[in-house]
């Protein structure tokens, strides 16, 4: 009697590098373009839209859906979160240049400030888990945080010279950072090994 082989089950992983170096340059050049204008080193919006849509939003969602196949939790919603932000923006900017066909009077733009104070709630708890990520991450959502209530205050009419200003210097300082752990997540993944730190987690709460 011929025995027949045993047949092993073998199983397939696909494995995907870690993007969260592209998201973070793409929040870190939208926000250091888009700062340029808030400190008045560059005039209108027009040309921030094309960063805003592919930098801010493409490649924090791309990053984010490549997150999600890895299981990363933190990067898949954040960016997730941040690239849908700024698609809105970018049509919140082209609505106000009139490429929609919608009479920019006829926008009310303090509804964008609503929606700052709705990332705002949101971004108390990212920035919580950020900590525990890397102090780095924590201090880019501290100065978020600085950013979107000052815009959303700002776009309130409340104190906007004031508002306008800390908001200004909240995204130039996001950029700068954002830059770095750009750098220190792509040089540390290809080398193995720590180049640049970004500061150990906290350690204000512990994972189950």
């Amino acid at each position: 009697m011929t025995m027949q082989p045993t047949l092993h089950p073998q199983e397939t992983k696909i494995v995907s590098a870690d993007a969260t170096a592209l998201g973070v340059f793409g929040l870190a050049l939208v926000t250091f373009v888009a700062s340029s204008q808030k400190m008045g080193w560059t005039t209108g919006s027009a040309y921030l839209m094309p960063w805003a849509l592919f930098l801010g939003s493409v490649a924090q969602i791309w990053a984010a859906a490549i997150d999600f196949k890895r299981n990363s939790y933190f990067g898949a919603i954040v960016l997730g979160a941040f690239g849908l932000f700024w698609i809105a923006v970018t049509m919140h900017w082209g609505i106000a240049n009139g490429w929609f066909g919608i009479p920019p009077e006829n926008a009310d733009p303090r509804q964008f400030g609503y929606a700052c104070f709705g990332y705002f709630i949101f971004c108390v708890f990212v920035t919580v888990a950020a900590f525990e990520s890397n102090k780095v991450f924590g201090a880019i959502m501290v100065l978020i945080l600085v950013l979107l209530g000052s815009l959303g205050l700002q776009l309130l009419g409340i104190n906007p010279e004031g508002f306008g200003k800390s908001a200004a210097w909240a995204e130039f300082l996001i950029a700068l950072l954002g830059f770095y752990a750009a750098g220190a997540i792509f040089l540390n993944n290809f080398f193995g090994h720590t180049i640049l730190p970004l500061g150990a987690p906290m350690g204000w709460v512990k994972k189950s």
